[in-house]
């Protein structure tokens, strides 16, 4: 899918097992950056190197023009062909220093954070070449990239601006209202969307598990993350003042019910994104939304 003149769009199904007999469907966009040379921004899960080298095949280009591969974060479906493509074309890979372990040595990841099907969504470990800070420019000769270091869905998480183009790549930056909320930290992922909605001249969102979107619909998906961050952290402050919950499980479980959300969204990975709302104590942390609303 063509989005600018230079920026095309790669919409990659793939599959999470998360019991016996049962998967759940999900997609990743990965996104081009086409002009004398390519940059690719995330990598899809493994075995999206093949979708890429096909869509380049077809825009008359070959792997081998591709000179930059940026890694928005490195959860497996963001950094599973970052491999391959690294090995076809020797082109270089850029990510956030707090990135960088997980990506160079997955198995760290995997230890730290074991995701289920990970090891069939991610193809191996890729070095770093370059380090992406907040504020950074990536020239890429036509367009330039702004690094903009938006954590708080995972460590390392960057979004990247080109002006030239009025086209924000969030990442997973951004929440979709009444999809799965998986974030480290509450307060610095609604920091990050309001930092994000704070940008102007944002004409497209491309995002990695949202399909693109422009003009007005922007800044109101930005609103909708906003309140669906609200929404979460309201529920868990009432179940809070009806005594400390010391189970994660028994948090997840109860708030995916309150949220209406599937049953397989009561997981270790969902339960840490509600935590994150609570202090230690299991008193509800101060969080600022939209207008001042906490």
């Amino acid at each position: 899918m063509q989005i600018t003149d230079r920026i095309h769009a790669l919409k990659i199904p793939f599959q999470i097992p998360v019991a016996p007999g049962k998967t759940l469907e999900r997609f990743v966009y990965v996104y081009l950056i086409v002009g004398g040379e390519i940059c690719i921004i995330d990598s899809g899960v493994q075995n999206t190197s093949a979708v890429i080298f096909d869509y380049l095949k077809k825009l008359g280009r070959k792997p081998q023009d591709i000179s930059l591969l940026v890694l928005t974060h490195a959860h497996p479906d963001h950094i599973g062909s970052a491999r391959a493509i690294h090995a076809a074309t020797k082109c270089k890979v850029a990510a956030h220093p707090d990135a960088k372990a997980w990506i160079e040595d997955v198995e760290i990841q995997f230890n730290e954070r074991p995701v289920p099907g990970f090891h069939a969504l991610v193809g191996g470990s890729t070095p770093v070449d370059r380090l992406l800070h907040d504020g950074d420019v990536i020239d890429l000769e036509t367009v330039a990239l702004e690094v903009i270091l938006t954590p708080g869905h995972a460590r390392g998480s960057i979004s990247l601006y080109c002006k030239e183009e009025g086209v924000l790549f969030a990442g997973d930056a951004i929440p979709q209202a009444n999809d799965l909320p998986i974030y480290d930290d509450a307060a610095t992922a609604v920091a990050s969307i309001k930092r994000l909605k704070g940008l102007s001249g944002i004409e497209y969102l491309l995002a990695s598990w949202m399909d693109p979107l422009a003009g007005a619909a922007v800044y109101k998906m930005m609103d909708a993350g906003l309140e669906y961050m609200q929404r979460i952290h309201g529920a868990i402050g009432e179940i809070a003042a009806k005594g400390k919950v010391d189970d994660p499980m028994e948090l997840c479980a109860r708030m995916v019910q309150i949220l209406g959300l599937p049953e397989i969204a009561v997981n270790p990975l969902i339960a840490k994104s509600f935590v994150s709302h609570l202090h230690s104590d299991g008193s509800v942390k101060n969080l600022t939304f939209i207008n001042g609303a906490g």
